[in-house]
């Protein structure tokens, strides 16, 4: 028993009750019922990983979630985050972060990583990092792919968020788990191509508006196509860039 986490997980079905979110869960089975494993997930809203923590629950697992520095710096996040055992990620120093993930993968737990590391503003998958694979490598664990679909029309990067009851439907596969091998590269892409499949699947159930900012180019929305995300993430770092050169003069 977690005396943080399986309260937090009451209360977080009872939040997703209240907004009427409607959840379709296939392949949790594939989630390994004891033993380290990196959860792989593609990334598209701000709360996609309170939903990527349901399918572990078929087997009783919790999963540990690698997420950035400021979350847990955050006086109301911070304490529940450490509470739950979730690992701090410093972009500008991730060592730290990687090594602790490793030593909780050799320890046998479950955690959770964003491949594509920022969220994708297209909501197609963006070229991964390889940090999922060698961590997998060095801890000899299997990697878990997971996609999930609609968490966007929550809460996305650039839009209001919608916490309300919006009724909205979301998607999750988990796919099978894939055997850690090398190089980190060859892994990464597989890693990309069975996401890529995986994706493909829960949205061709899914019912898409036309023109609607939440739905890729490809599918007749009005989000950007990945150049075009990509561009704007390239800018946006630039930016940030330049405003913490000008802070620290």
């Amino acid at each position: 028993m977690e005396p943080v986490y399986f309260p937090i997980i009451g209360l977080a079905r009872t939040v997703f009750a209240l907004q009427g979110l409607k959840f379709t869960v296939t392949g949790d089975e594939n989630i390994p019922a004891n033993g380290g494993a990196v959860i792989a997930i593609n990334h598209t809203g701000y709360m996609d990983f309170t939903y990527a923590g349901l399918p572990a629950r078929t087997p009783k697992r919790y999963v540990r979630f690698m997420a950035k520095k400021e979350v847990f710096d955050n006086a109301v996040s911070g304490p529940v985050m450490r509470a739950l055992k979730h690992i701090p990620v410093d972009r500008a120093a991730g060592a730290d972060s990687y090594h602790e993930a490793v030593n909780r993968l050799r320890a046998g737990e479950l955690v959770g990583v964003y491949p594509e590391a920022t969220i994708s503003r297209s909501f197609e998958l963006k070229e991964f990092k390889s940090g999922a694979a060698r961590m997998a490598i060095e801890a000899d664990v299997p990697i878990v792919p997971m996609v999930i679909w609609g968490a966007q029309r929550v809460w996305t990067k650039g839009y209001p968020k919608r916490l309300g009851r919006t009724n909205t439907p979301i998607s999750i596969e988990v796919g099978a788990p894939i055997p850690p091998s090398e190089p980190a590269s060859a892994l990464t892409e597989q890693l990309h191509a069975s996401m890529s499949a995986m994706l493909l699947n829960v949205q061709k159930d899914y019912v898409h508006e036309q023109g609607a900012y939440w739905v890729p180019a490809r599918l007749g929305g009005s989000a950007p196509t990945l150049e075009e995300a990509n561009a704007l993430d390239v800018a946006e770092a630039e930016e940030k860039a330049a405003r913490r050169a000008q802070s620290s003069e």
